[in-house]
């Protein structure tokens, strides 16, 4: 087991890993920019703008729970692999999509994207395979900044290709799709346990607890309510921000740089978040998350001029960063290396679904809750409150927990 636990394997996979995040990450603030406005552009009815985004996520919900146990049987490259396939095949669909007019099958693609963007997920996950219990949390702070590279790369690519063709965002998905190619490449050089030597179906390993089991884990659940608190609430707001950001009358390329600017904030804090966990602990810099998020709603309800966009972005990158990288820290360590593939496939499934509904939810508060843009920029942001007082409430119980006990 010696080998399994060493910090210079788990460097190379790290260094591979990040730039997998920076160069197959791209596309998802790339699609991210445009996917509201080209749902806006094919709907006949504009609260279903944002659907196409809705799908990727509900897309990332329904393959966590097979993606997840089929890395564990197979290695995290086979399933690397199938979802930089699946993003290739998706952009290329909704590219045909946007080709035609047919907004169904803009839909499809977006459908087959969410198989990408699970799989990006488990790249956190990935770092932590082969690292000792010391360097986990920054393994997967350094795999979460990689996603500072893609957010210099995928926004200022989207202006060069966004409206290559005459069909608008046409080019951004088949930008997308060279993405997937090329970044697949990477994959070979990972340097994992094979799933066959850790599966949990395997006669001598470890039986594995249970999801109701699992679920009856304090840290689990709570690491579990966070994650999916911090990231369906940035995924709420970041969905509307171009729609708000075009409706106040600002252009495309403010909505580029406003969300180039919330990917950076989202992952640049990395390279130093996993050693704030190690010096404070975990739950503190959740709970540091969880108040820079509502310090972001604050600023969004305070004003749509320009500024109040991108500070209002911005804030939603590092909270996200810090309650998210949290809570999978916090989750990576509440379960056994054998119960992996049930509680990470879980977790999953239960944060992008609970994502895909904040943004359905979007579409319709922002397009649909008022009569103009600040109207529905303004419900987007009120919607953030009992969210955030559910997480707090969750980290408070478990934090004064032992004490009551």
């Amino acid at each position: 087991m010696t080998d399994m636990i060493d910090d210079r394997r788990a460097k190379r996979n790290v260094a591979v890993l990040v730039a997998a995040q920076a160069i197959l990450g791209a596309q998802m603030p790339m699609i991210f920019v445009i996917g509201g406005l080209a749902g806006g552009m094919l709907a006949t009815n504009v609260c279903l703008a944002t659907l196409p985004i809705s799908f990727i996520v509900f897309g990332s919900m329904i393959t966590a729970p097979w993606l997840s146990p089929l890395m564990q049987r197979h290695g995290r490259r086979f399933g690397f692999v199938i979802g930089a396939t699946a993003g290739a095949v998706g952009a290329l669909v909704a590219a045909y999509g946007l080709y035609v007019g047919s907004f169904g099958i803009l839909l499809a693609g977006s459908l087959i994207t969410g198989i990408y963007m699970s799989a990006q997920g488990f790249y956190r996950f990935a770092a932590t395979d082969t690292a000792s219990e010391a360097f986990r949390p920054k393994a997967i702070s350094y795999v979460m900044a990689g996603g500072l590279i893609s957010a210099i790369i995928g926004p200022q690519l989207n202006k060069l290709v966004q409206d290559a063709f005459v069909v608008p965002f046409l080019g951004t998905y088949l930008a997308v799709a060279a993405l997937n190619i090329f970044g697949m490449m990477l994959f070979f050089w990972l340097d994992l346990p094979k799933g066959s030597k850790e599966t949990p179906f395997a006669t001598n390993a470890p039986k594995a607890r249970n999801r109701l089991e699992l679920l009856r884990d304090p840290r689990v659940v709570v690491a579990i309510i966070c994650a999916t608190v911090t990231y369906s609430l940035m995924n709420l707001v970041m969905t509307s921000t171009p729609l708000a950001v075009v409706g106040c009358g600002f252009t495309k390329n403010n909505a580029n740089d406003i969300v180039s600017a919330h990917v950076l904030a989202m992952f640049a804090p990395s390279f130093f978040t996993g050693h704030l966990i190690t010096r404070f602990g975990v739950e503190k810099i959740i709970a540091a998350g969880l108040v820079i998020l509502m310090g972001a709603g604050i600023v969004a309800l305070s004003g749509v001029a320009l500024g109040n966009f991108y500070v209002t972005l911005i804030l939603l990158g590092l909270g996200w960063n810090f309650g998210f990288i949290g809570a999978t820290t916090m989750l990576a360590s509440a379960h056994a290396p054998h119960e992996r593939g049930v509680v990470q496939g879980m977790n999953d499934m239960i944060v992008f679904g609970m994502v895909t509904v904040a943004s359905l939810a979007s579409g319709g508060l922002m397009n649909c809750s008022g009569g103009t843009a600040v109207e529905g920029w303004t419900a987007v942001n009120l919607a953030m409150v009992p969210f955030l007082v559910l997480a707090g409430g969750a980290l408070i119980w478990l934090t004064t927990r032992p004490k009551l006990a």
